[in-house]
């Protein structure tokens, strides 16, 4: 299994708004000389947004997804007062700190739905989605990207979305996820059973341990759960158990949805 850890930059230069995203992304270089696109902790759903983004990219890299590598990165306090754009200012003073960036493909392309890709392929990303609960990769915004002749997977910050009302743990672990019936590759995933026991082969308690432990101690501060970061580990932990338990409830509603 190879090492769950993310490296660390510090943000040197904004380059630009990416602002076909909701919560404002943008692309910058680091001090490794790298281009990356950084998610900002003082966006819109904050460092929720962050978590949902480390969670399933990790787990996408576990069940061997094309992901570009996630890195933690650090903004100083300084940074972005030269910003003259002031909507932009006031997103990089309030994501002092860490944030969360994705290794920028240079040239990769949207992917086209009327791409035809490998069977399996599309069931685990399928089978990936319903898990996480990620309601954002439809035809209307696949999130997929074609770089290098492969199929690259991006933007998991609308995954786990239990966590933005914070109640009822178990029954959203086993929630059907309806929204899978407008997921973007749903009609080749003909392969969802061997997805499924693939995933099984390869995720488990002691995997769902490290991941939860990558989240940074200061991303799990939330002023609207009573909880304790470690507390909040564990009902993360709790939550990906519970739904790689019972998969066949997600599993058996993207089953329907094709049908």
């Amino acid at each position: 299994m190879k090492d769950l850890n993310l490296r660390k930059v510090t943000v040197m230069r904004y380059i630009l708004p990416l602002r076909e995203g909701g919560s404002l992304p943008a692309l910058a270089e680091s001090d490794d000389d790298f281009k990356y696109v950084l998610k900002f902790r003082g966006a819109g759903h904050g460092v929720k947004m962050l978590i949902s983004e480390l969670l399933g990219g990790k787990i996408a890299e576990i069940l061997g997804l094309k992901i570009p590598e996630l890195v933690f990165a650090n903004l100083d306090v300084d940074f972005g007062r030269t910003e003259a754009d002031e909507e932009i200012q006031d997103l990089l003073k309030f994501s002092e700190g860490l944030n969360l960036g994705l290794h920028y493909l240079s040239g990769a392309i949207a992917y086209d739905p009327s791409m035809k890709i490998d069977a399996l392929l599309a069931s685990k990303i399928v089978w990936l989605d319903a898990f996480i609960t990620n309601i954002d990769r439809t035809f209307k915004n696949t999130n997929l990207l074609w770089w290098h002749k492969e199929l690259w997977v991006i933007d998991n910050g609308a995954s786990f979305y239990f966590h933005h009302s914070w109640q009822n743990f178990d029954m959203a672990a086993k929630t059907p996820f309806k929204y899978i019936k407008d997921h973007v590759l749903l009609p080749q995933a003909t392969k969802l059973d061997e997805a499924d026991a693939f995933a099984k082969s390869v995720l488990n308690d002691k995997i769902f341990k490290e991941l939860i432990n990558l989240i940074p101690e200061d991303w799990l501060q939330w002023n609207d759960a009573d909880e304790t970061p470690e507390e909040i580990r564990e009902i993360y932990f709790n939550f990906l158990k519970t739904r790689l338990e019972n998969s066949e409830i997600f599993l058996n509603e993207a089953k329907n949805a094709r049908g």
